[in-house]
């Protein structure tokens, strides 16, 4: 008899939470009380991890490559340190949906072998831990994208960019958590629960990559793998003020990827890395497209990783908002802040409008339920499971024919026309500066807005989410009284607000540049951030 969707989430958990061996579980008498929202201390404080442990766990990804690769660490003892850290995150946030600790430990083994034999490593990512996103495809691990239907489906074949990695010397050891079909801004389904933000586990850590989010916020991952299609990275990286790109359809293999929406191909779902520094960001990116993804991947693009040389003086266009919703009151300091320092340092500010974004925003919400919501719900009905609320838009969608979804697609390509030539108009901008989210964060269900990231989804343009340096503060940002609503989501937005329950919380921007400019938006964040510091 076949359980019913009520008893497969309970199952998945404690079947993931036994994967943890009983020397890696924190005691319920040891774990931070419910009324300790911040958590990231925690790990230091457990007495789980040693003193190198920890120092291997705080270190960055590029600094990990480099002391394997000069025989100062050994490949097993940082897969180790970064098993029990990851372990211990996922008791303080349910982070993950998969370990793979043993598998890992042991790759790590044959990796330290072959560099004690030869001196030399397997390639540039030799020993690095590195998680993925739930639904990236490891044989024999689920890959169940929040539906309790693929909950105890083993995969068959693995990813291509698993395999890629793994050639390049990465070692992969968890999977992270994702909301139901990867279609909710945050990490929550009735598989494996709700992710929290470790920052302050009252708040989410975004989607739909939250659970990378919290685990890199946690020092539980270095480098992870997350994907977007309407701002999956980008979301989820500033609710915990990490770094990410979000990189052009084609640039990355991403094809064989599991969807809870496959076909749908009017917006592109792409992959990119998720780490807490620029330079971890471009680690993945170069070596990855310089090893021939596109003779993997039948859609990757033929482009090797390209040097760029940045003007001496930049010219960073900035939209304060988008016509559509007023940034909240930390983000809107946050960017005027921003704005003025980058002045400061010689750059060239002009404004930059939000016209044609209401139009994408329309286009990707119709692109998103053009198949009526058929393509979830079929899954959800494999075990009855119900539409989450938060799902209520796919749920009520009504199937538009082909003749309608040609419109739509002929309608999103007049307006990539326009941008691209509102672009070339502009002078020589070099990158779009403006909100990555109207949030620094928010409380549990309230994130309903992904119109800033979600524009750049519809024109597959480049964009770095970065964090500013700035914290939300409650004395500081309190919402004027005087605000005046320029739509219903902004109204909810406005209403929503809570200054003091975001208080302390990062605050991220983002830096937009155009199609297949990874290597530029890369280099310019890198400076601008420099420029902040």
């Amino acid at each position: 008899m076949s359980l019913s969707w009520e008893d497969i989430g309970p199952k998945a958990q404690a079947r993931l939470l036994d994967s943890i061996p009983s020397k890696w579980r924190v005691p319920d008498d040891k774990l931070p009380p419910s009324s300790q929202l911040d958590v990231t201390s925690f790990p230091a404080k457990s007495g789980l991890l040693s003193d190198h442990e920890l120092a291997i766990t705080d270190a960055l990804a590029s600094d990990i490559v480099a002391q394997i690769a000069s025989g100062t660490w050994k490949a097993v003892d940082v897969t180790t340190a970064f098993c029990k850290r990851a372990a211990i995150a996922h008791q303080l946030t349910k982070c993950l949906t998969v370990t793979m600790f043993d598998d890992a430990i042991a790759q790590a083994k044959q990796l330290d072998r072959h560099f004690a034999e030869t001196g030399k490593t397997v390639g540039p990512l030799h020993g690095l831990p590195i998680s993925l996103k739930d639904n990236f495809n490891i044989t024999g691990k689920t890959s169940c994208v929040g539906f309790t239907a693929w909950a105890e489906e083993p995969m068959q074949v693995e990813s291509t960019i698993v395999g890629m990695l793994r050639d390049l010397g990465a070692v992969a050891y968890v999977k992270t958590n994702v909301p139901t079909a990867m279609m909710i801004a945050e990490s929550v389904n009735n598989t494996f629960g709700r992710t929290v933000n470790p920052l302050n586990r009252n708040l989410t850590s975004g989607g739909s990559s939250g659970g990378e989010s919290a685990l890199i916020a946690m020092h539980g991952s270095p480098l992870g793998i997350g994907t977007d299609i309407g701002g999956s990275l980008r979301i989820p990286s500033a609710m915990t003020g990490i770094w990410t790109i979000r990189p052009s359809y084609g640039r990355f293999p991403h094809f064989d990827a599991r969807s809870g929406m496959g076909g749908q191909e009017a917006v592109g779902s792409v992959h990119g890395p998720m780490a807490r520094s620029v330079k971890d960001l471009r680690l993945f990116c170069e070596h990855i497209s310089n090893a021939g993804p596109w003779l993997k991947d039948p859609k990757c693009i033929e482009m090797p990783w390209r040097s760029v040389t940045l003007p001496e003086k930049l010219k960073i266009a900035v939209m304060w908002d988008d016509g559509i919703v007023t940034p909240t009151p930390p983000v809107k300091r946050a960017l005027k802040e921003v704005v003025e320092k980058l002045k400061g340092k010689g750059y060239e500010i002009v404004e930059w409008g939000p016209e044609g974004h209401q139009k994408a925003l329309e286009l990707i919400a119709k692109f998103f339920v053009a198949d009526g919501g058929k393509s979830v719900g079929k899954i959800l009905e494999v075990t009855g499971e119900p539409w989450r609320p938060e799902m209520k838009y796919y749920e009520d969608a009504k199937e538009i024919g082909v003749y309608d979804l040609w419109q739509l697609q002929k309608e999103r390509t007049a307006l990539s026309k326009m941008y691209l030539d509102r672009w070339a108009a502009s002078g020589g901008v070099d990158a779009i500066l403006l909100p990555t989210t109207p949030y620094a964060s928010v409380k549990h269900g309230d994130f309903k807005y992904i119109g800033y990231t979600g524009v750049y989804n519809v024109l597959d343009y480049s964009a770095v989410s970065f964090p500013t340096g700035l914290f939300a503060d409650e004395k500081v940002d309190v919402s004027p009284k005087d605000h005046k609503a320029l739509s219903e989501f902004d109204e909810a937005a406005n209403k929503d607000y809570d200054a003091a329950a975001v208080h302390g919380i990062p605050i991220s921007l983002q830096l937009v540049g155009r199609r297949l400019q990874e290597e530029k938006m890369l280099d310019l964040a890198e400076r601008v951030a420099k420029d902040l510091d």
